[in-house]
């Protein structure tokens, strides 16, 4: 039926008499206001958010090779997006959702053979970052950072009114796990966060580094596992029966190919989460996004394959990379690769778009300057890279 007949129809039934919807237009603003807000107002704003910056993607604009956000490159089948699009059709849009998404949760509980209780979904992984905050720092807390790290959690720590300490990595970029270790025995830190694989860099931990972290911490470490799944070794989830302290972040954006839908997850011992889970919203979580996310749980022959894929294309992405005299590499434990090349990066960034190929320019991290990122896409974009950088190269 279409809309406007909807539409229609509803204006003949009683609940549409004038009285019970009258929109007041006085009260609205005109589409020029722009009222100067008073320094004295300003000022009511806590200094730990006005000090932040808006998490904006630079470099970003419509392009036919987008390969600048670490993205999946492949969809969701459209057979399977169709049956999933029946099913959220036959979803109530009135209705609140669970407060939270039980049967994800439960789902994954069973995927990882874990206890009851033992798990948290978000609104991505991301939004679990401001959880641990509101749970775990206050202000003035230190909290350990190895460097370079995903900028979103020094601004968690920086909005929570924490003290991020930030540890330099080695020369060849691999977390010191050594000067972490020493970190940790002069802050005393409430919270410890790695991540490994690593973003930005793509380099993963060795797990008997990360064992030795979380013994050494007298508070809670958590180790963002965004990139695991395409790194074979050991999850830090076998850590979890041995030490109390231990908190895992998982995200379905990566691997699962659902960074539209924006799903994370938080695995904890049962009695840890249900004190963080005090502190979480209800209704985070639509419908739809937990019902997809179930079907691929389901479906797990389909995402393994795409991993397969994608790991094999990142492979011959990086050699083809390698083979070129002028770029230099750093080989990735995760679907994107680093490398930096003689010329501008910016000018490079802004070289390749031109030629329709987005990829991120990393200098914003100190340790990083002059490296770009590229994500693995399909073998048909990641040719599509290689000519563009050829191209731009000789210019």
């Amino acid at each position: 039926m279409r809309i406007d007949s909807i539409v229609a129809q509803s204006a003949g039934s009683p609940d549409s008499s004038p009285d019970s919807f009258s929109p007041n237009t006085s009260n609205t603003l005109s589409s020029t206001a722009s009222l100067p807000i008073p320094d004295a107002l300003l000022t009511l704003i806590r200094k730990e958010v006005r000090s932040q910056q808006p998490y904006i993607v630079p470099g970003a604009r419509p392009v036919p090779v987008k390969l600048n956000q670490n993205e999946s490159p492949f969809d969701v089948p459209e057979p399977l997006k169709k049956d999933l699009l029946d099913a959220f059709f036959q979803m109530d849009f009135n209705r609140y959702p669970a407060e939270q998404p039980t049967r994800l949760m439960e789902a994954l509980e069973k995927q990882f053979h874990l206890p009851s209780g033992s798990v948290i979904v978000g609104n991505g992984s991301n939004e679990l970052t401001y959880t641990l905050g509101m749970c775990f720092i206050h202000p003035g807390d230190p909290v350990i950072l190895p460097r370079p790290m995903f900028a979103l959690y020094e601004s968690m720590v920086n909005l929570h009114g924490g003290l991020a300490v930030g540890i330099a990595p080695r020369a060849d970029l691999h977390f010191d796990v050594e000067a972490i270790l020493d970190a940790i025995d002069q802050h005393q830190p409430p919270l410890v966060i790695v991540t490994t694989p690593n973003n930005p860099t793509g380099l993963a931990m060795d797990f008997a580094d990360v064992e030795k972290i979380v013994q050494r911490s007298p508070g809670f470490v958590v180790i963002d596992e965004a990139y695991h799944e395409f790194h074979a070794s050991q999850s830090a989830l076998s850590l979890l029966d041995k030490h109390p302290n231990v908190i895992v972040l998982r995200t379905m954006s990566k691997a699962f190919g659902l960074a539209g839908l924006r799903l994370g997850y938080m695995i904890a011992q049962p009695a840890l989460i249900t004190e963080i889970m005090k502190s979480r919203l209800p209704f985070m979580i639509d419908r739809l996004s937990e019902h997809v996310a179930l079907r691929l749980i389901d479906h797990s022959d389909m995402v393994h394959s795409q991993i397969n894929t994608i790991l094999e294309n990142t492979a011959v992405l990086t050699k083809e990379l390698q083979s070129r005299p002028q770029v230099v590499v750093l080989p990735s434990q995760t679907n994107f690769v680093l490398f930096k090349a003689d010329r501008d990066p910016s000018a490079l960034l802004n070289d390749l778009a031109d030629n329709g190929i987005l990829v991120r320019n990393m200098g914003g991290y100190p340790e990083l300057k002059g490296y770009l990122r590229v994500t693995s896409g399909t073998s048909v974009e990641n040719k599509a890279f290689l000519e563009a950088l050829d191209k731009v190269l000789l210019v």
